[in-house]
């Protein structure tokens, strides 16, 4: 069966681009920057994105380019012969599926929120009505599944049209709009009543902060942030990897894909740091943010019901590029497994996410008490944790041995693929670098991930 590629490098860069930019774009990351000091904890930041998250997303790219396979066959491809390295594909794939369990689901509250807030829903509530809306949602399961089985559906949709005509020419699509809003809705933000305050607690440099706080605090949220942003050790890149050419380098395309993930984050604060002080509420993160914080910053704001529309409409796009990618690598790993067509391959994933999703939508009414991580904790914290804490970053190492060990795929198969196409070469210097450092600090970082969780 001919592999289908992207037409052209832009596709190949959006689509991986909105792999990468997701809810941690919006919900996180503007959040952590003003805690941490902000324009300060922003160069931390892109440092670390440069020396941590890159690296490991170009060999991603590599492996997927070199055996033009999802990682249901790369590593059987690439490995020495007798290794055992093909059995991570199932780590792999574990990964794409318990992301969508609970990322449709996040992705289903969103579109709900943008149907409710056209229709003016919020509009005259108070304060705690507004937090009553988010909690009737996860009180009702049949909203849940409605919205999220809608999110699926039309994820579905798009991925069986094809590469091409599907998932490329809708990611470009939904791109172009997700930058455009992110624009209208900062200039909107920036000339709000007493925007400068929030303009200067999140883009004014204050090293000070990062002291005060704890510098090496400061230094692991930045890592953490860098190394999550681009959804690297599930091989959702590496399949992407093996549906481009040969024409460009690998790093500079890594590179695009890593400044575009930054300059939505750095965006989406733009809108919600001037809001909020605007209007002098105090800037959350996570859920409470998208659900409670926001909608009562638009409840007061002019126009609020108009632009309360466009944010949520927004957002739906930039979860729906994360769902679309992820969906995309896990029907490609499907049929390359199985040898099985594409349509055969997104009616039994349809029916299998939708199943799937389930726990995670129980898990906050009917199965609420479950609290498999302690009081207050849901399935979807279960999740998430075993996702974010263990498979991310376990699968990021093996990536990284397997292209740099001599065991595996090795330096220099690695690097004579990087060095195919025009432009950015992969530095060869940096061979030691991460063939021995870069793997203690993403250690590191599995061991921190387990003591902050504990903490």
């Amino acid at each position: 069966m001919k592999r289908e590629h992207f037409s052209s490098r832009l596709g190949f860069i959006l689509v991986t681009a909105a792999c990468a930019i997701g809810l941690g774009n919006i919900w996180r990351f503007p959040y952590i920057t003003g805690k941490y000091g902000g324009a300060s904890f922003v160069i931390l930041y892109l440092v670390f994105l440069v020396a941590l998250g890159l690296p490991i997303a170009v060999m991603e790219f590599a492996v997927g380019r070199a055996s033009q396979r999802s990682t249901a066959l790369s590593l059987n491809l690439l490995e020495p012969k007798g290794s055992k390295w093909h059995w991570f594909k199932y780590a792999t794939i574990s990964g794409s599926y318990l992301l969508m369990m609970f990322y449709t689901v996040i992705s289903g509250w969103l579109l709900y929120y943008f149907v409710e807030m056209a229709k003016g829903t919020f509009q005259g509530l108070t304060a705690d009505q507004v937090a009553g809306e988010f909690t009737h949602l996860l009180g009702n399961p049949a909203a849940m599944i409605l919205f999220t089985a809608a999110i699926i559906l039309i994820s579905f949709g798009i991925c069986a049209m094809g590469v091409q005509k599907g998932v490329e020419r809708v990611s470009k699509v939904m791109m172009s709009m997700l930058l455009f809003l992110l624009i209208v809705l900062a200039v909107r933000a920036v000339t709000l009543p007493n925007s400068q305050t929030g303009l200067r607690y999140y883009l004014y440099p204050d090293f000070g902060i990062m002291f005060e706080i704890g510098l090496s605090e400061c230094v692991f949220a930045a890592m953490g942030q860098a190394f999550f942003t681009l959804s690297i050790g599930i091989g959702v890149l590496s399949v992407f990897g093996s549906r481009i050419d040969k024409s460009h380098s690998l790093t500079g395309n890594a590179l695009y894909m890593g400044l575009l993930d930054t300059l939505v984050a750095l965006l989406a604060g733009l809108i919600i740091f001037p809001a909020c002080f605007s209007f002098g509420v105090e800037p959350d993160s996570g859920p409470n943010l998208l659900f409670i914080t926001l909608p009562n910053i638009f409840n007061v704001m002019g126009g609020g019901r108009f632009w309360g529309s466009l944010f949520f409409l927004f957002m739906v796009f930039a979860a729906l590029s994360t769902v679309i990618a992820v969906i995309e690598n896990i029907i490609t790993f499907v049929m390359d497994l199985t040898d099985c067509s594409r349509k055969k391959s997104v009616a039994i994933n349809f029916v299998l996410l939708l199943i799937l999703s389930l726990p995670c939508i129980f898990g906050f009414n009917l199965w609420s008490g479950l609290q498999p991580l302690g009081e207050g904790s849901t399935i979807l914290d279960l999740e998430d944790f075993i996702l974010s804490n263990n498979l991310l970053p376990l699968g990021s190492l093996v990536f990284l041995l397997f292209c740099t060990c001599r065991y595996g795929w090795g330096w220099d198969n690695f690097y004579k693929e990087t060095c195919i196409g025009k432009g950015l070469p992969y530095p060869r210097f940096a061979r030691k670098y991460v063939t021995y450092v870069l793997p203690v600090i993403l250690l590191v970082i599995f061991v921190s991930g387990y003591l902050s969780f504990f903490k």
